[in-house]
């Protein structure tokens, strides 16, 4: 019988230490699959062991985040069963809009980066910090991940591989290595949240893109679904399935779906609604659905 792994690769920032995170992540999780298939939520409930956090992020900022102060917030966020009608307004809002203009100058324009709001800066700077390699940094989350994914792909695991916002890029990264550079063999199921892969400032910095035709792409990836909340600034091109057309045509990946519209994500802060947390995505019901498709597929 096939064993399933589900992995998590999060995004930028210092996150809590990696047992605390794990379980929270996990039970958002389970919450989203809930949402759509009950049944399928207890079966995942028990089986917590085949879900893996790759927390690169002690490694890369040397620092962990204080959580505290979150967890009401996560636990308000598994109470209200949705986006509330503020939600949605705020997702709508003429500062996201405008963050995401900026943005869109910069990712057309990498001249004018320098001249955005820090805020919106900052989603760059970390950006370049990981494409750069800074002391080695990349190669040390890559090889991080492929500590975990490696033998599943050798064992023939059924793998379902969850890249939220930088850690998209980082899982991406990976599998093309594996699979051009490594030489390992197997396929995973790929499922991006907030993700930045479609910007081009992004896309044309990860590894393969100055290749040609197969090399240029990851061929690990069986069916790729990428979800974009509205209002997250992050998530800026939500079409992958035109940028990654060619992974397509060449036959590299069977599916590319993009869900996007009328997708939000509810969680919500004594700073108001933020549009990316991972925990806010891993409930959507949605997501939820794929996840626990992917469960009873395998």
């Amino acid at each position: 019988m096939t064993t399933k792994q589900i992995i998590f690769v999060p995004g930028k920032n210092p996150k809590p230490e990696e047992t605390l995170y794990s379980k929270l992540l996990w039970r958002t999780l389970v919450e989203g699959v809930r949402r759509t298939d009950s049944l399928v939520a207890d079966t995942l409930q028990s089986n917590q062991k085949q879900f893996h956090l790759v927390n690169w992020n002690g490694l890369y900022y040397h620092s962990y985040q204080d959580i505290t102060g979150d967890i009401p917030w996560i636990d308000a966020l598994i109470n209200k069963h949705g986006p509330t009608e503020l939600d949605i307004h705020d997702a709508h809002s003429w500062m996201l809009w405008l963050s995401r203009l900026l943005l869109t100058m910069g990712d057309d324009i990498p001249l004018l980066i320098r001249l955005l709001p820090e805020e919106v800066r900052s989603i760059v700077i970390e950006i370049n910090r990981y494409f750069n390699n800074i002391d080695n940094v990349a190669f040390k989350v890559r090889e991080l991940l492929k500590q975990s994914l490696r033998p599943m792909l050798e064992h023939q695991d059924a793998v379902l591989l969850i890249g939220h916002s930088l850690g998209s890029a980082i899982a991406y990264d990976t599998l093309w290595e594996l699979s051009n550079q490594d030489g390992v063999e197997g396929k995973v199921d790929f499922l991006t949240l907030g993700s930045p892969l479609g910007m081009h400032y992004i896309k044309r910095r990860l590894m393969g893109m100055n290749n040609e035709n197969e090399k240029r792409y990851p061929n690990q990836i069986r069916d790729w679904v990428n979800f974009s909340a509205e209002g997250d600034v992050v998530a800026l091109n939500r079409k992958f399935k035109e940028s990654f057309h060619q992974m397509l045509e060449l036959g590299l990946v069977e599916t590319i779906e993009d869900r996007h519209h009328g997708i939000y994500n509810s969680y919500r802060s004594d700073e108001g609604l933020d549009c990316h947390r991972a925990y806010g995505y891993m409930v959507n019901p949605a997501v939820g659905r794929i996840i626990a498709d992917w469960w009873m597929k395998h």
